[in-house]
């Protein structure tokens, strides 16, 4: 077993850094969902139905949108979206190496979303609700999944003018060059971190105390709010951007998410909640009977003695007959 800078090598086989801090960053999420749903009076068992609807879909969703979307450095390396196709098989950068980095969160979330999807509709579930559990544990994933770029030296931005930030072994140009040496740059992989962190306890400790005063759907809706937020903001520090015609697509998926989101929780709050309302009642999935197997009754069975009936035997009167000759 060797230990190097971005995987394990044992044997022939190397696992990669990267792939183990997106399935942690999975589980650690999953894990705090099955506990929300317990905590609203939901079927945990759901939490991982949905999650396995989602993960392939959230992989191929979050590698589609970064080979139609590649940034700078891939562009510059010769590796547009023509190149991504032409080379899908190429274990070596190609679209189908996912080990090696370019993972979108914003695909991530839409085919992680239409996995979801299927399966609460295929169990009519109530996706407002589900929605929001989501939207509560994506924070928690990403604060943690965000360091597996931090690994492979991805989401950095412009030199910070000191020593303090990320030292990166090859800075693209212009920034490659003397006057740049020894300075870092800024880590945007932890800024996003601490923040989807802090983000991830307020949407918790608003669920916990406040639920009742929240319709469903809302939690997600400022899940939305915030990360629109944050991600347009970093955009400004960022280096290696996406930019289709002159416009950074990040900055205006931002922008559409937030208005958008926006404008659905201002509707949402317009009309005041029902008096009694409860989040937990107000939207009640269908109760499913699971197949339990009954229980082994232990006690003895009583059984019922009976007689047994002895054989009736006739008997037939003997004929006597008077012998003259005694």
């Amino acid at each position: 077993m060797e230990f190097q800078s971005q995987f394990i090598q044992i044997g022939q086989v190397q696992i990669r850094y990267y792939g183990i801090i997106i399935v942690v960053a999975m589980l650690v999420a999953t894990f705090v969902a099955v506990n929300i749903a317990k905590r609203s009076k939901r079927d945990p068992e759901h939490v991982y139905g949905a999650l396995t609807w989602a993960i392939i879909p959230g992989i191929i969703g979050a590698r589609l949108w970064f080979v139609l979307f590649p940034p700078f450095s891939s562009i510059e390396q010769g590796r547009d979206t023509a190149w991504y196709l032409a080379n899908f098989f190429n274990t070596d950068g190609g679209a189908i190496a996912i080990w090696t980095g370019g993972l979108s969160i914003f695909g991530a979330v839409l085919g992680g979303f239409l996995g979801a999807y299927i399966y609460i509709r295929r169990n009519k579930l109530k996706l407002p609700a589900w929605m929001d559990i989501a939207g509560i544990v994506l924070p928690l994933g990403q604060a943690i999944g965000r360091w597996a770029n931090y690994v492979n030296q991805e989401l950095y931005g412009i030199p910070t003018g000191s020593s303090f930030g990320l030292q990166i072994a090859n800075p693209p140009a212009p920034y490659n060059g003397i006057q740049y040496y020894g300075q870092g740059f800024h880590p945007l992989f932890l800024y996003e971190s601490l923040w989807s962190l802090v983000a991830f306890f307020v949407l918790l400790w608003l669920f916990n105390t406040r639920r009742d005063k929240f319709r469903h759907g809302e939690f997600m809706l400022l899940y939305i709010m915030q990360y629109a937020v944050i991600r347009y903001l970093l955009e400004f520090l960022r280096i290696d951007l996406t930019v289709v015609s002159g416009i950074n697509v990040s900055q205006a998926v931002c922008i559409v998410g937030f208005i958008v989101a926006g404008a659905l929780l201002i509707r949402s709050r317009r009309t005041p909640l029902p008096e009694g309302y409860k989040y937990d009642t107000a939207l009640v999935d269908p109760v499913v009977e699971r197949n339990v197997k009954p229980k082994k009754d232990n006690k003895p069975k009583e059984v019922k003695e009976t007689k047994k009936q002895e054989p009736v035997v006739e008997k037939k009167d003997e004929l006597t007959t008077d012998n003259p000759n005694a």
